[in-house]
């Protein structure tokens, strides 16, 4: 069954409603932390918590219940130690005030992710009841949680329609476990599948074990070694794939890991980010060698479209000194992509592409990808290539690790929970979700766990497999888009000279300058042409909308918003304030200390309030959130930070905090990259090697309507080796 969560259709459809087990963190009144096996229940926007499953307790009242309002944020903080076990967290908060926070842990990757989804329709629901009338439209912009009591006929014409009960997870056997379980886009092709061109140039050398060895012929110009890869598609969910990697038990490692089969987790940061000892015997790959020991750091990110992306790079921990009687080993640097495959019609197994890409300096390399037998096959990086045959392998000889059911979904006239639809229609729900969620754990008998007796049945029910079809037509150029519609036609254009505007960071003159920016067309990224609704094709984008006059590169003790209000901003000088308008895009980078940049974007007339642009500018937070688009590109760099910062398009507001604030001439993006911790480690990684960078970056609008398409590029620029130290103290 195809799941819709389309705001526009939520009424007609029926409403949705996600429930299933998780684990209620947080801190009581005394200081202690707590962790309680809770069933969660969201029903449109409202959420229940409950001790036991109520379908299987009919009656049972549930011990805390809110709603969930359009401001709410919600973030995955990865991987944690939750009763002894590693469970995936989800913090939510609201975004006008962030003390109002909860967290939830739940058992697989897979499951934070539906959890999240479920939180998002949940806030789309809110935002279709409040798009309802003009009165409850000017509550949402001030971010004021509704009130059920005043949409009493929209709830009860839900009620009685058609419900879609969507379970996640298969119980809270899943929960009660001691290790993390093992579960235990487009067809398969070996294309680029991000939204900006790569400069790799991948040759099939070699076939074995029903996976392809790659090599990226362009990197035999630099001459610092081979960048290799293995790709193998696995009959397994991302997920799954996901659980078996990481985890580094070692009777399940032995099972398809020659190398790396005895590890042993020393530490883990931020629930994206552990570091991991490992010995092996080299009679496995030679015989001339002493024992060896290795450590490595991994660090993982959840993309918006699934794809999970994991790098490995040689490390060193005091916890873990020189051993004796082991000869200590550097690992090779590393990545994994895991992506989601369409399934083939007619058949409910899910697929997985797997990419394991690594750098290789072995001079035997070349003889044995001629089908030559050499000392290749004795080494490290031949060991790390075949990790994926082993995988595949692993996989493909349990069947249980793909077949585990993900949730269930299931149609219902008459909802079994015990809050009947009396109770529903009539319910004052006077708590928000933050209140109701987060709030401070009783020592009471309400909220003990001593008298749970969950009785764990299995009630599981095959979930249809879900396809979002992808084209994988080449990529065409088509006519480009009519970008006069999206500025007022009754307004003849001024000229912009950008010799007359000036920021901190120099523009530069060609591609040999340094420490500067400059505006590159768009001809470097892919985004959605015209018939992207009835075939998912993408083209070449054109010359973006907006000029890019002016850059400042700045140093802030903290996180500075509305820069464009600032005295110094270019905004505010006399040029600036004769342009017809500004988009000022202020991209917070978390470091110490903090930076900011910010990229002023001009027009040379006003916008037309009934473009897409126009619906950007007067629309909510909401709508925003859900629509300001950005494609990252390295065009030069180390290639790990490429592979992580990768090159798929990215909705700003679904992945950070973005403060929107309009005035005059100009509206302001403030992107609050420390919000979300994967990002930070992103960032991380990009600020060690900003200097050897060229990055290009665009941002545009999202077209999701027929008459929204082709889309069209708001602005770009390139940032060609910034120097840190470059960055001007900026003070308020």
């Amino acid at each position: 069954m195809e799941v819709s969560s389309g705001g526009g259709g939520i009424e007609e459809k029926g409403m949705f409603e996600y429930f299933g087990w998780i684990y209620h963190l947080g801190v009581n009144s005394i200081g202690h932390e707590y962790c309680h096996l809770r069933f969660l229940f969201i029903r449109g926007k409202c959420v229940s918590m409950y001790k036991r499953d109520p379908h299987q307790n009919p009656g049972i009242k549930p011990i805390r219940q809110g709603v969930i309002g359009p401001t709410l944020m919600v973030e995955e903080l990865g991987r944690r130690k939750v009763n002894n076990g590693d469970f995936y967290v989800i913090r939510f908060y609201n975004r006008l005030d962030e003390s109002r926070k909860g967290e939830i842990s739940c058992a697989t990757a897979g499951e934070a992710q539906r959890w999240m989804e479920a939180f998002e329709n949940a806030k789309n629901q809110a935002e279709y009841e409040l798009s309802r009338g003009a009165s409850a439209r000017d509550k949402l912009n001030q971010g004021i949680e509704i009130n059920l009591e005043g949409h009493r006929h929209i709830v009860r014409r839900y009620a009685s329609g058609l419900r879609k009960l969507i379970r996640i997870g298969q119980g809270p056997e899943t929960l009660l476990r001691l290790s993390s379980k093992f579960f235990g886009s487009s067809d398969a092709f070996e294309g680029d599948t991000g939204d900006a061109f790569d400069a790799h140039h991948w040759k099939c050398v070699r076939t074995m074990s029903g996976i392809r060895i790659f090599e990226d012929i362009a990197s035999h110009k630099n001459g610092k070694g081979i960048l290799a890869k293995s790709v193998g598609v696995i009959d397994a969910t991302v997920d799954s794939v996901f659980e078996v990697f990481l985890n580094t038990d070692r009777k399940k490692r032995y099972e398809w890991d020659m190398l790396m089969g005895d590890l042993e987790l020393v530490e883990s940061y931020d629930g994206h980010y552990d570091v991991v000892y490992g010995t092996y015997d080299p009679k496995y790959l030679t015989r001339w060698h002493s024992k060896r020991d290795f450590i490595f750091s991994r660090q993982w990110f959840h993309a918006q479209d699934g794809t999970y992306t994991i790098l490995q790079f040689p490390a060193i921990h005091k916890k873990k000194p020189p051993r004796l009687g082991y000869r200590r080993t550097k690992i090779n640097p590393s990545t994994w992509e895991i992506r989601n495959l369409n399934t083939p019609m007619g058949s409910n197994i899910p697929r997985c592409l797997v990419t394991h890409t690594l750098e290789i300096h072995s001079t035997t390399w070349h003889r044995w990808k001629n089908n030559q037998c050499t000392k290749f096959e004795k080494s490290i990086p031949y060991a790390l290539l075949c990790q994926v045959a082993g995988l595949k392998e692993y996989i493909g000889a349990n069947p249980a690790i793909h077949q585990q059911d993900v949730g269930t979904v299931v149609h219902s006239n008459i909802s079994s929970i015990s809050l009947s639809r009396a109770e529903y229609e009539n319910a004052e729900v006077q708590d928000e979700f933050y209140d109701a969620i987060a709030a401070e754990s009783s020592t009471s008998d309400e909220e003990s766990d001593d008298d749970d007796e969950l009785e764990h049945k299995d009630q599981r029910v095959k979930l249809k497999n879900i396809s979002w079809a992808m084209t994988t037509l080449p990529l065409k150029r088509t006519a480009a888009p009519d970008l006069n519609k999206e500025l007022d036609p009754d307004v003849s254009p001024i000229r912009i000279d950008a010799s007359d505007f000036h920021g901190s960071l120099n523009k530069g003159k060609d591609d040999i300058d340094t420490n500067c920016w400059t505006s590159p067309s768009g001809e470097g990224f892919k985004i959605r042409g015209k018939n992207y609704l009835k075939d998912n094709s993408k083209v070449v984008g054109g010359d973006p909308l907006l000029k890019l006059v002016a850059v400042d590169w700045l140093k802030v003790d903290k996180p500075v918003d509305r820069v464009a209000l600032q005295s110094r901003s270019m905004v505010q000088t006399e040029a600036g304030k004769k342009l017809p308008f500004i988009l000022v895009f202020n991209l917070q980078v978390p470091a110490k200390p903090n930076y900011s940049l910010v990229l002023y974007y001009a027009s040379d007339r006003p916008i037309n309030k009934d473009s897409l642009l126009g619906k950007f500018l007067d629309g909510n937070d909401t709508f925003r959130d859900s629509r300001f688009k950005l494609i990252p590109s390295i065009i030069e760099g180390y290639w790990m930070v490429k592979r992580a910062v990768g090159t798929k398009a990215c909705l700003l507001g679904k992945a950070v905090t973005c403060k929107y604030f309009k005035q005059d001439n100009f509206l302001e993006i403030d992107v609050d990259i420390g919000s979300s911790s994967v990002a930070r480690s992103v960032v991380g990684l990009v600020l060690g090697y900003v200097t050897s960078l060229v990055v290009d970056l665009a941002i545009l609008i999202e077209a999701k309507e027929e008459s929204e398409l082709p889309e069209y590029i708001l602005g770009t620029v390139r940032l060609n080796r910034v120097r840190l130290e470059s960055a001007v103290q900026f003070e308020v």
